[in-house]
């Protein structure tokens, strides 16, 4: 499946020229992030709520407490959608109307399913603490059956997506291209702190490889663009 479904809810319709239908597309976005947001009907009213995520294939997993709202209402077979954006720069033009951001961004529709069986739910985890903290599965203590029963793990098939992506200059009208008004992008870099010890970590446990040598966050560095 190398192209992204056509519904009716995942046509892209206002700035269409920015609308990406690779599949590759929908997995560097969704690789790139780190925390996405899942958004649901819960008593009549909508609902957005900040979560992790990891991906694998095209299975999105998700996760949190049995006793989320969220959760629960997703893992019933609730309709649900899911976004994850990346901002790559603020775009400056020559009129305040042109202004805007330049980003990557992916929209899941679809019903979840409840990830149930221990092994597929420790495998589920896996993908989501290796897509969130690199090397760390392997390092640190799988969960035991408490915490696993504490846990509430949901797949979303990616079958039913959008990608958004804009890049490059501003789209300034024809009549503004002589102001002497500076005009352009800003882009913005991100990349990780030094880490901090715990302040109950014994003496004598150093950080490990995986975190010190972990790159920056993905960034988006393309020049060219239709705006």
């Amino acid at each position: 499946m190398s192209e992204l479904s056509p519904t009716e809810r995942s046509t892209i319709h206002r700035g269409r020229k920015r609308a990406v239908t690779d599949r590759d597309a929908l997995h560097a976005v969704l690789d790139a992030g780190l925390i996405c947001h899942l958004a649901f009907v819960a008593d009549g009213a909508p609902v957005v709520l900040p979560t992790g995520y990891g991906r694998h294939g095209d299975t999105l997993y998700l996760h949190g407490s049995t006793g989320a709202a969220s959760l629960r209402a997703a893992g019933a077979g609730a309709e649900i959608c899911v976004n994850v954006t990346l901002l790559d720069g603020i775009v400056y033009s020559r009129a305040v109307f042109h202004f805007s951001a330049n980003y990557r961004s992916a929209v899941v529709h679809g019903q979840a399913e409840p990830v149930t069986g221990r092994e597929e739910k420790l495998a589920a985890l896996r993908v989501i603490t290796e897509h969130l903290a690199p090397g760390s599965w392997d390092y640190a203590r799988e969960p035991n059956q408490r915490e696993l029963a504490a846990t509430a793990v949901l797949a979303l098939d990616l079958t039913e997506a959008a990608v958004k992506i804009r890049t490059g200059p501003p789209g300034d009208e024809p009549e503004d291209l002589d102001r002497p008004t500076w005009a352009g992008w800003l882009p913005l870099h991100r990349s990780w702190g030094t880490p901090r010890d715990c302040p109950l970590l014994p003496d004598g446990v150093a950080v490990p490889a995986h975190v010190t040598g972990r790159p920056a966050p993905d960034q988006d560095t393309r020049d060219s663009a239709t705006g």
